[in-house]
Parts: C-alpha cells; sequence; structure tokens
C-alpha cells in the first residue's frame, strides 16, 4: 500500500471564458473506471447542448492508470492538457470534464491548451484537496496510572486518539501513522516499564478534512 497520495475530498465547479467561449470544468472524486465514465456521462446530459464535453481522469494510489479525450476539438489541445494538470497537482482517483460552450472565434492551439488548462485550475480552486496517509489502528490497554503518561506521549507524537474506554482499566484506540508505529509502540513501552498491552489492528488510510480527521 503506498505510504501516502493526494486526492480530492470534495468536488467543485468553476468556469472561465476566453473570446466568448465558456469552459466550464467539473471535478469530482472518483475511485473506478465506472464510477469516471457515470460522472462523464451525468456531465454531458447536464449540458446536453453544448458542443464539447472533453475530459481527464486518473485513478490508482499510484496514479498509475489514467485516460482523456478531447472530443472533437484538435489533438492534443484539451484532454491531455487537462491530465497534465491533474498530474501536476499530485492528483489521483479524480475525473475532470470541461464542457465548452462555442463563441463564434477560433482559438488556436495554443489558445485552446490555456483554456483547458485554466479551467481545470479554475475547477480545482473551488474542490478541497486532501493528502490520504496510511495508518494503523493500535488499541493500548493501561492501569488508571499510566493513563496521563501515555497521553502525554501520544500529544507529544502528534497521534491522533480514535476512542477510550474507561472500565476496569483504560484501553485507547490511537491512529499512528505507519511511520511512527514501531517508535510509538517502543515509547509506550518503556514509558509504562512494560505494562502497557499493546494490539496492533487494521491498516487504514486517513486525512485531516474540513471538519477534522477522517479515516477512510
Amino acid at each position: 500500500m503506498t505510504e501516502s497520495y493526494r486526492i480530492v475530498y470534495t468536488g467543485g465547479s468553476g468556469e472561465i471564458v476566453e473570446k466568448k467561449s465558456r469552459f466550464i470544468a467539473d471535478i469530482r472524486p472518483v475511485s473506478t473506471e465506472e464510477e469516471a465514465l457515470a460522472f462523464i456521462e451525468e456531465i454531458r446530459k447536464k449540458y446536453w447542448d453544448a458542443r464539447h464535453h472533453c475530459y481527464a481522469y486518473i485513478l490508482g494510489e499510484r496514479g498509475q492508470y489514467s485516460r482523456c479525450s478531447d472530443d472533437g476539438e484538435p489533438s492534443q489541445t484539451a484532454g491531455r492538457p487537462m491530465l497534465d494538470v491533474l498530474a501536476g497537482e499530485e492528483l489521483t482517483d479524480v475525473c475532470a470534464v470541461v464542457t465548452r460552450y462555442f463563441g463564434g472565434t477560433l482559438l488556436g492551439t495554443g489558445g485552446l491548451v490555456r483554456a483547458y488548462s485554466g479551467a481545470v485550475k479554475e475547477g480545482i480552486s473551488h474542490c478541497v484537496l486532501m493528502e490520504k496517509r496510511l495508518g494503523k489502528k493500535l488499541s493500548v490497554t493501561v492501569d488508571y496510572a499510566d493513563v496521563g503518561k501515555v497521553q502525554y506521549l501520544a500529544a507529544q507524537a502528534g497521534i491522533d486518539t480514535l476512542d477510550t474506554v474507561y472500565e476496569a482499566d483504560v484501553r485507547f484506540q490511537f491512529l499512528v501513522p505507519i511511520a511512527q508505529e514501531e517508535a510509538f509502540g517502543k515509547k509506550l513501552t518503556e514509558g509504562t516499564a512494560g505494562r502497557a498491552r499493546i494490539i496492533p489492528g487494521d491498516l487504514v488510510y486517513y486525512g485531516a478534512g474540513p471538519e477534522g480527521l477522517v479515516v477512510f
């Protein structure tokens, strides 16, 4: 699993105008090619009277799959520039569709490249982006005497606490960045003189959303 990658958490739309031609960019997170194609078809139906619906999408944790279309525009003037913007932002699991309403004036190849690239950039500016990081859930059980120490070590390391259960003893569930798993476990063991009972849990992706921690 890839340690981290960048996604569109919340999609958005943006529009630019070049010589009276409207370029409307719609950006959405997608996880499969089927989702991307369904989104493209959704935009085609929404703007049914437009001349072009060019698109680009990138899929996979490493951005290993991508596809783009000029949809009738001159070759390499729409889909590829759109794909280059997504790749330049290091985004994956994302689809961008730019709808063009022709304004009556030809833009030339250079003008089209700038317009389609600019539209995607404008669309992205209205999205919420997120870096998804790989982490591991860690269950840590301690006596009440060690609670303060464990909380201090987690805070010091910037570790997120997902849950705390107070019963005969105290059980924490932490979300630990994969790169910190070994070091944090060692600190817990040393800090509690071996009394902490540590059980590794699931690998998950997480990120910082507008309203706080998001676990996928």
